[in-house]
């Protein structure tokens, strides 16, 4: 019998395959042996642990502000920087809506502006003018079920706190309410005043942010970093957010789109004079493809439209008569939603959680 172990650190690696050989050969291996391995790995886990947290814990910092709808009165909560030039990501409810922002870094307070504030994806962008050390962020959006992470945060009026777990699920809908994006659920404790926390993987990357606590604070919901990313770069190069719409509805409780053989996710609905109208789509293709991202369920199709950016072509490949057609579309700011609410691809509206 051969076992392979893969892991991204290989310390872990190399520890964790000495506990499963040793337990699978079951000769000349004493008890004592196999325990000596399995103190080394979790020496080896923590010694991780504790170093992904010196790395980071110098780039989170502590935000206060002032509740301008005047619900909480004084606001606290956490962001951390993602350049070295003062950029912060932390969560809407802390930096979205709130006025006279301060940011704790160091020994120093430094007056926070907000670049933007996203209800619709829960992350709030400031920044701050000092040269800073930054978190970098994961190019790959490798989290999966079971992916060991660490959050950093501010919980309430205590000092600079990490939590440590595993993804627990990658989720679409919460309560039966569709997300705008596929969310990181991880089984990370945050507590009052940790929305914004980085949550990071054992390379020290951020994979997401934490913009909500579930299940009494014994978990938490984290939106992947990567559609922080979108968010960011649409600011970089608009000046604003720039989601894309294209007028499409998909019924989320189609028996054929949640069929365990062949899943097809058909579209349910077209809106007139919208991008989707515009190009030639019809009610019944069999959606494929939108732009890079594959469509194989109805949460594929959340997830393509948030990436979709106002005026930028994007192909969209259908099935249509047992023929495949790909059709460009370009689309457009949604023209009856106020800007300053959720944005909204679909019929349903995005949970709002706060930690």
């Amino acid at each position: 019998m051969s076992v392979r172990l893969v892991f991204k650190d290989d310390r872990l690696k190399t520890n964790l395959s000495k506990i499963l050989v040793a337990s699978l050969l079951g000769v000349g291996v004493s008890l004592g042996c196999v325990h000596a391995a399995d103190q080394a790995t979790g020496t080896s886990i923590d010694q991780t642990v504790q170093e992904v947290f010196k790395s980071a814990k110098d780039a989170v910092v502590k935000i206060e502000a002032v509740d301008e709808s005047g619900q909480f009165g004084h606001l606290c909560g956490t962001g951390f920087f993602v350049d070295p030039n003062g950029t912060i990501y932390t969560s809407y409810s802390v930096g979205g809506q709130s006025s006279d922002i301060v940011v704790s870094y160091g020994e120093k307070k430094y007056p926070a502006t907000r670049l933007i504030g996203d209800p619709r994806s829960g992350i709030a962008i400031l920044k701050i003018e000092a040269q800073t050390p930054f978190i970098p962020v994961s190019k790959t959006g490798d989290v999966t079920v079971a992916t060991p992470v660490m959050a950093i945060g501010y919980p309430s009026d205590l000092a600079l706190t990490p939590s440590f777990g595993i993804v627990g699920g990658m989720d679409w809908n919460y309560m039966r309410h569709p997300l705008v994006v596929t969310h990181i659920r991880a089984n990370v404790s945050v507590q009052p005043g940790e929305g914004g926390a980085p949550m990071l993987n054992l390379k020290g990357e951020a994979v997401g942010i934490v913009i909500a606590s579930i299940n009494y604070g014994s978990g938490c919901y984290a939106l992947p970093i990567e559609a922080a990313e979108k968010v960011r770069m649409d600011y970089v190069r608009f000046g604003e957010i720039r989601p894309g719409w294209v007028g499409i509805h998909i019924n989320f409780d189609d028996p054929a789109a949640n069929s365990t053989d062949a899943p097809v996710v058909k579209v349910s609905d077209l809106l007139e004079d919208t991008p989707a109208a515009k190009c030639g789509l019809k009610k019944g293709d069999i959606l494929l493809q939108i732009g890079d991202k594959k469509i194989a369920a109805p949460q594929d199709v959340l997830n393509a439209s948030f990436f979709l950016t106002a005026g930028e072509e994007v192909p969209v490949t259908v099935m249509r008569d047992n023929k495949k057609l790909t059709f460009p579309i370009q689309p457009m700011l949604r023209p009856d939603v106020p800007r300053e609410l959720p944005y909204l691809n679909f019929t349903t509206l995005p949970l709002k959680m706060q930690p």
